[in-house]
């Protein structure tokens, strides 16, 4: 317990922990539900005294309030993948955005691309050794903080305890600031028959399982075509999860036997991730679960390593699809919604998995059914995240499309079938008038 005494010398306020960030330093910000809100509040408290400091990170929650526009020449986010926190400084020109997959976030910080200063980051008290897990997200942490100049930790007896490759040793913390607060939470989505957009969710869910064998490795993100998926997975058998992340849905799954990881090629028997998005359900399951090894992304979403899982279904989600199959991920035409995140590693590693299945799932049209989201063509501006050489499977509510090794005649063809009936007509003459169908 030596390590004790260095916990006890690095114990600051938030106040004094946050005064070793200095003007035109690049911070790091632990993501998703760990954002250390207390450091990340302190910080923006000394914005008067602060210049041109970086603020950066994946998708978080919270306030985001170094975002904000009086924060303007104090602090500048860069978003390696957009959230709503920040979407609007992004797309008014005051906070950046760089694309980037997630599996190679991690090397952007070892190699010296994006060096970091200060990492700000949310762990687990120290276990008798004197390590702390980054509990809720290994992710692109570990490299921020392995490669840090100076590392502020915000120690939370509620965070879990995740296993894994997810630990720090106290001896590489700066300052360390005890904080027993609540985690913040993102709970699966309520069932809800009158929601139309609930509606489409499960009839997407219901075709998407459709395509899921016994045996098979999931990888899915949040939100309702996900959580709808696996209402419709309650039939299938030994199940296994190698994903970026996972919330309360798997839980439950896991709970009724049906995923329990016995099938998988690669880490039988462990659920595989390196984040969760959930709500104190999923927090309660991951604490000191040896069911459960968090791996940062570079590892989770390494195209070779998803692939050694046989019956790999990796299921991700599109803004829009066009008819040659190009797939629309991040942005509405040129305005910047989300970022690459790990979606094309997974579309690509399940295309390289023995039984693997890459999915594209997205509702027909938009919520108030205005704009086919199976389009003619992409919106000026629109970025394509997954290839048209790289779709395998698209799913609306209408079924599904199974695009691989077919020509753009029968790819046309195929998500007009699946395209909302109000728009199959105007998408076929489209196709008729370049000659992609006859």
């Amino acid at each position: 317990m030596r390590w004790l005494d260095s916990y006890n010398r690095k114990k600051m306020s938030a106040e004094e922990a946050v005064r070793l960030i200095e003007s035109n330093d690049r911070v790091y910000v632990h993501p998703g539900c760990a954002v250390p809100e207390l450091l990340v509040n302190a910080m923006v408290q000394r914005a008067n005294e602060l210049m041109n400091v970086e603020v950066i990170h994946i998708l978080n929650m919270g306030q985001a309030r170094y975002a904000l526009p009086e924060m303007e020449g104090h602090f500048r986010h860069n978003a390696l993948f957009i959230g709503g926190n920040v979407r609007q400084a992004v797309n008014e020109g005051r906070a950046d955005f760089t694309p980037i997959f997630l599996s190679e976030i991690p090397s952007l910080f070892r190699n010296g691309r994006l060096p970091i200063d200060v990492a700000l980051v949310h762990l687990s008290p120290p276990d008798e050794h004197g390590f702390c897990s980054f509990g809720l997200g290994v992710e692109t942490t570990k490299a921020a903080a392995e490669n840090a100049k100076i590392v502020i930790a915000q120690i939370n007896p509620q965070m879990p305890r995740a296993l894994g490759d997810c630990f720090i040793h106290i001896n590489k913390l700066t300052a360390i600031v005890e904080a027993d607060v609540p985690l913040f939470e993102l709970p699966q989505f309520e069932p809800n028959v009158t929601n139309p957009e609930y509606i489409v969710a499960q009839k997407i869910g219901e075709h998407i399982a459709e395509l899921i064998e016994d045996g098979s490795t999931l990888q899915m993100g949040i939100g309702m075509i996900p959580d709808a998926v696996l209402n419709f997975l309650v039939h299938k058998r030994d199940l296994g999860i190698h994903t970026e992340m996972f919330s309360d849905g798997v839980v439950e799954l896991v709970e009724k036997g049906i995923i329990n990881n016995e099938k998988k090629t690669l880490h039988r028997g462990k659920i595989v991730a390196s984040f969760v998005l959930g709500s104190k359900k999923t927090y309660n399951f991951l604490d000191n679960n040896p069911l459960c090894e968090f791996h940062p992304s570079d590892y989770v979403n390494d195209v070779f390593v998803i692939a050694q899982n046989e019956k790999m279904v990796a299921i991700n989600s599109a803004v829009e699809v066009d008819l040659t199959g190009q797939v629309c991920s991040d942005s509405i035409g040129f305005r910047l919604y989300s970022g690459f995140g790990g979606q094309l590693d997974f579309i690509r590693g399940a295309s390289r998995s023995k039984g693997g299945k890459p999915i594209i799932a997205l509702p027909s049209t938009t919520a108030d059914g205005k704009i086919s989201r199976i389009c003619a063509h992409l919106k000026i501006g629109a970025g394509v995240v997954t290839t048209r050489a790289d779709v395998h499977y698209v799913v609306t509510e209408y079924g599904y499309a199974d695009l691989y090794g077919k020509c753009i005649r029968e790819r046309a063809k195929a998500l007009i079938n699946i395209a909302h009936p109000n728009y199959r007509e105007e998408l076929e003459k489209f196709a008729w008038e370049r000659h992609w169908i006859k």
